[in-house]
């Protein structure tokens, strides 16, 4: 059984102390300074983190592993659209680790189209939305996301077509 946390960076933050330390006892006006920019910096990103955490949190209990792809495989019509645009957004990690589920599903019957929308929402990653905005602003990353959501079932769409006009070859 594995522990629940570990505090990984012990090491290195110890050696970060100690560097500031030995800085402060050198040279007190600037490690003074020194300190203050990073509690600023910590008030700024804090909100940040918080709503990071809080997004990655969500992410985790609303894609609840790969059963959500292995259904869509067997939905059609605009609620299947609705699910590989929601768990292309959702999802994360890299992108080769969905290549072999994908195949699979792929054989399944999951269709192009589905795979396209899914592969081109991914584009959205949503833990770095509020870093974004914090940017760019929030009208920017606003129509920015929606052109990328919106993009992501055209490029389907035309897939999907793309499948039909094949077959009817």
């Amino acid at each position: 059984m594995k522990p629940a946390f570990k505090f990984k960076g012990l090491r290195f933050m110890l050696l970060v102390a100690a560097l500031f330390l030995t800085a402060a006892i050198f040279d007190p006006t600037s490690a003074k300074a020194a300190l203050h920019k990073s509690l600023s910096i910590l008030k700024v990103l804090l909100p940040i983190f918080g709503i990071v955490i809080f997004l990655m949190a969500l992410i985790g209990y609303l894609t609840q592993g790969k059963s959500r792809l292995e259904n869509l495989a067997r939905k059609r019509g605009a609620k299947g659209w609705f699910w590989a645009l929601m768990i292309g957004l959702l999802s994360h990690g890299p992108m080769y680790a969905w290549y072999p589920l994908l195949e699979q599903l792929r054989k399944k019957g999951l269709p192009d189209g589905y795979i396209t929308t899914f592969f081109y929402a991914r584009a959205v990653k949503l833990p770095l939305l509020p870093l974004m905005a914090d940017y760019f602003g929030w009208v920017f990353t606003f129509f920015l996301t929606l052109y990328i959501v919106v993009a992501s079932l055209l490029q389907g769409w035309i897939v999907a077509w793309l499948e039909r006009e094949r077959v009817r070859l």
